[in-house]
């Protein structure tokens, strides 16, 4: 499968990001791969993709929170393929910000890098994506509006980007179409005990579907909104059913 629609993911080296990529390639569709600390990974990711199909994926290196820099990332994408169809935010940081312990420095990390770097580099790719008829995805949360304790700070940041996802969904109809897929539980943190053994198992004993998430199912329902011409502005739970049951 092949075509010549171009994808910049954020957070692309590793984990969720780097499935997203590998499916939407497998897909035809080439890539910009983001990162900012996950060079070898990224060049690794790169290589394999490129392996499969010559010419079709790139790095790009940059930390989200520098914020004048974020249309970098869209030069990137032009220089590298000559246009840009779609921008999946998918970067963030993830941990505990129970209330009394949060700081400036949290929430300057955390709401920078799940609603600021989003929304700043959408706002840069907004010609690019205007000259394809192109589409933004973000990543939510199923508890940006169902909190989870002691995610203070992640769970304002991911209740910002659903207001965006709406708000840009309205502002830059019918150009481009802006929406969102909010998963549960997904891959687990990396190197965090937010949920221990216990709290694991009760939340999979919750979910309708009787599994945890995975990338691959992430990346089926971003295809879908890619694909999808008519939805603008949706907030898609890709949990299991879980939302159904909180």
């Amino acid at each position: 499968m092949s075509h010549d629609k171009v994808v910049l993911v954020t957070g692309a080296a590793r984990r969720v990001g780097a499935g997203l990529v590998r499916y939407l390639h497998a897909q035809g569709w080439r890539v910009v791969i983001h990162h900012r600390s996950s060079a070898e990974a990224a060049a690794v990711l790169a290589g394999e993709l490129n392996a499969r199909r010559a010419a079709s994926a790139v790095v790009v290196q940059l930390d989200l929170l520098d914020c004048a820099r974020l249309p970098e990332l869209v030069d990137a994408a032009l220089t590298a393929f000559g246009r840009l169809d779609a921008l999946i935010n998918n970067a963030s940081s993830f941990y505990p910000t129970p209330v009394g312990e949060f700081t400036e420095a949290a929430w300057a990390d955390l709401l920078g890098s799940n609603l600021k770097a989003p929304l700043f580099l959408a706002q840069a790719a907004v010609p690019a994506l205007a000259e394809t008829g192109g589409c933004i995805i973000s990543i939510a949360d199923i508890h940006a509006d169902r909190p989870y304790p002691g995610l203070m700070l992640y769970t304002v940041a991911k209740a910002g980007l659903v207001a965006m996802t709406r708000g840009l969904a309205r502002e830059l109809a019918p150009r481009v179409r802006v929406n969102a897929v909010a998963p549960g539980a997904n891959l687990w943190p990396d190197g965090i005990e937010v949920f221990d053994a216990a709290e694991r198992e009760r939340i999979l004993a919750t979910i309708p579907l009787a599994r945890a998430g995975t990338p691959d199912d992430l990346a089926q329902a971003i295809a879908f909104l890619l694909d999808a011409s008519y939805l603008t502005g949706v907030i898609l739970p890709v949990d299991g059913g879980r939302s159904v049951v909180l």
